[in-house]
């Protein structure tokens, strides 16, 4: 009767949505679902991204919401703050909090948990939670047993779903309007209930499995086949590095088989907070039951092993061309065009280089200087020394390098580095991308990855 009452307000949208972490997943939600009509409390426990965006002060990778956003607010349907509240109508709690790679005693439901906890404080029957975070195996069982712990009967008067985000920043091909979802529901009504609320997401193109451990297993599955297939090429670039032909050659002329191939590119090793550590859910799990994931094993140890050798691949040029250890590298985020920095094979190239006693700058056009102990903790820097430069427009503060490491290749700062390579600015520059064109007219020794 209660999921009944709930699925009749969240029609109307008479009911409350409570929304757990804002990043990169929740905010869009939060943004799509408040211009939709509903109710929005955006919770997040951190206050400085809190305090920002109720002074509406947007990151540039939010921007394009920004008139959505402000429109949400003016109507006072997007609140903001740090706690769940109790209220009469029926209230549903979205669950899009970061899991961390599980370590130290850290386990990766530590703030999914915690979310969880918060909604219940003051939910009452015939409210739902909807699990977006990625989850490790048997987690959606365990937080059935949590809200049973609360008095409630999932199924009965509670209602609760796993429908993994799927989120690619920066795609412009596959967004959150289009991309298709996964979903299990613990019951009919339940699963209504989500189709209602992700008709305003993704016209509600939800496949239903029936089991949460398939739901589970199908996110660390579509980020461990993202993983295999970048290690696969990675591993493919160090042999056509030994082989003096290059990779991308290879994989343009594989291209052209209509079936059976997808195209996947080198570069410096997965990672963000998707790739390398949902693998680990499957891998755990596997694990549990005395198997070996050895496909998982393998490509996580390529992953790992990329940095160290790019630094080596670089430590060797100085040393046959005699230059010195003085290296800028270029990008630092994760992907391109992207605000996040959180793994990113950028810092673990800049630890390696440190190792090896380079004396190291970095310049990446979306680092900001005051998140830089963020940076350093997320990143495994600490007790670690490294510069920064502001921009790269200055010619004389670039003929300081004798070598540049590009990362990522930014959008923006993509003509500057054409002309830093054109202007035969510095005598050694290695692109982990394999991306430059080879300019004959410039005195600059470039190294592209896999060539």
């Amino acid at each position: 009767m209660q999921l009944d009452l709930t699925l009749k307000q969240v029609k109307e949208k008479k009911c409350l949505i409570e929304i757990f972490g804002l990043g990169y997943v929740g905010f869009p939600l939060a943004v799509r679902l408040s211009s939709s009509g509903y109710k929005i409390r955006g919770i997040d426990t951190n206050p400085t991204r809190i305090k920002r965006l109720q002074s509406n002060s947007l990151m540039e990778s939010e921007l394009s919401l920004k008139q959505e956003f402000l429109h949400s607010r003016d109507e006072n349907r997007f609140e903001l703050t740090d706690n769940s509240i109790q209220t009469n109508t029926a209230k549903v709690g979205l669950i899009c909090v970061p899991t961390p790679i599980p370590k130290n005693k850290i386990h990766s439901d530590v703030n999914v948990i915690s979310a969880v906890k918060n909604f219940l404080q003051t939910c009452k029957a015939g409210d739902i939670i909807i699990l977006e975070s990625s989850i490790e195996i048997g987690t959606t069982e365990k937080i059935e047993k949590l809200i049973e712990s609360k008095g409630f009967k999932v199924r009965e008067d509670f209602g609760l779903c796993f429908c993994p985000e799927r989120i690619d920043p920066q795609n412009k091909k596959w967004n959150l309007e289009n991309i298709p979802r996964v979903i299990y529901s613990s019951d009919d009504i339940t699963y209504q209930v989500a189709q209602q609320i992700y008709q305003n997401v993704n016209n509600s193109h939800l496949i239903r499995v029936f089991s949460p451990k398939i739901a589970e297993i199908v996110k660390s599955f579509e980020n461990a086949f993202r993983l295999v297939n970048i290690s696969l090429v990675n591993e493919l670039a160090l042999l056509c590095d030994k082989l003096n032909i290059n990779v991308k050659d290879v994989i343009k002329a594989a291209s052209t088989k209509p079936f059976g191939f997808m195209p996947f590119y080198p570069g410096a090793g997965a990672g963000g907070h998707c790739i390398p550590k949902d693998p680990l859910f499957l891998l755990e799990s596997a694990k549990k039951f005395g198997l070996n994931f050895n496909t998982i094993e393998t490509s996580l140890t390529i992953n790992s092993f990329m940095p160290k050798y790019i630094a080596d691949s670089i430590e060797g040029i100085i040393e046959k061309t005699g230059l010195k250890k003085m290296i800028l590298v270029i990008g630092l985020t994760y992907k391109p065009d992207i605000e996040d920095l959180r793994d990113s094979p950028g810092f673990r190239i800049v630890k390696e280089l440190l190792n090896k006693s380079f004396e190291v700058t970095t310049f990446d056009p979306y680092f900001k200087t005051d998140l830089r102990e963020k940076y350093i903790i997320e990143n495994n820097l600490e007790g670690f020394d490294f510069k920064e430069l502001n921009d790269l427009n200055d010619d004389k503060k670039i003929k300081n390098f004798d070598s540049i490491c590009i990362v990522q290749h930014h959008t923006k700062i993509k003509s500057r580095i054409n002309e830093i390579y054109a202007k035969s600015l510095v005598p050694l520059i290695y692109d982990c991308g394999n991306k430059l064109i080879r300019n004959p007219q410039s005195k600059t020794n470039l190294k592209l990855l896999g060539s």
